[in-house]
């Protein structure tokens, strides 16, 4: 009998696995890539939506709220969807027998996810610097870090849902977090025009930190630190939560 592969070359072998089947599937392309693309257009060409700009351009505002919608569809709802019903329909009773275990299927999911969110930014890039976005070079270090740690953390509690909850659950909920946090967790709009106990409540959330670490940092070049600590925390606490209480069937 053969000895497993290294751990290294099973989370890369799930990376490429998971990553070939979101790409390949059309209700995941038009959650995490159509839809915010066509927020990204609305909201900058249709002056009719008021915003918030505080003197700063509308593409300025909305570029970077789009890239943190494309990271939570991504991450968040369509990984949690797909994971559960993998779940329901045997998949991942059979990545138990592998040595594979919670912690690779974590780690292969993040890389896959990322891989995809490369794909988002390019195309939500490109977009919007034909729009007129002009982010600040001095703060992309940053909102790179941002990404990863968001993408680390709403992985992970997508995994977390995804391995306790029934598949028809989790397709609720994360459908109705999704459009709640789009609309007033700090996504797409800046969490300062929230009213106050929604600000408190998104300053603390990963998509909220998210938000503010990507606007802070490609609108003003800023270190954004504090945003930063709370994905980081996120990201710990949850991945140690779907560690713990994952299911793989």
């Amino acid at each position: 009998m053969s000895a497993p592969a290294s751990p290294a070359r099973r989370v890369l072998a799930q990376t490429r696995f998971e990553a070939r089947a979101l790409l390949g599937n059309g209700e995941q392309l038009l959650l995490s890539l159509v839809l915010p693309v066509l927020a990204l257009v609305v909201l900058v060409r249709v002056e009719a939506v008021a915003l918030p700009l505080d003197g700063a351009s509308r593409v300025d505002v909305v570029a970077p709220g789009t890239l943190a919608l494309a990271v939570l569809a991504t991450s968040f709802t369509g990984r949690a969807i797909m994971t559960a019903f993998d779940r329901r329909a045997g998949v991942l009773r059979l990545l138990a027998t592998t040595p594979l275990g919670p912690g690779g299927l974590l780690a292969g999911t993040v890389g896959a996810v990322l891989v995809v969110q490369a794909v988002q930014l390019l195309v939500l890039g490109g977009t919007a610097l034909g729009l007129g976005w002009r982010p600040v070079a001095a703060g992309v270090p940053a909102a790179l870090l941002a990404l990863v740690l968001a993408t680390a953390s709403l992985t992970a509690l997508a995994l977390l849902l995804a391995g306790t909850l029934r598949a028809e659950a989790v397709l609720a909920l994360t459908n109705l977090l999704f459009v709640l946090l789009a609309a007033g967790g700090g996504v797409v709009l800046p969490v300062g025009v929230l009213p106050a106990p929604l600000a408190l409540l998104a300053r603390v959330l990963p998509t909220g930190a998210l938000g503010e670490a990507l606007r802070g940092a490609l609108g003003s070049g800023t270190f954004p630190v504090v945003p930063l600590l709370v994905l980081a925390a996120w990201a710990a606490g949850a991945s140690l939560a779907a560690r713990r209480w994952f299911r793989w069937f």
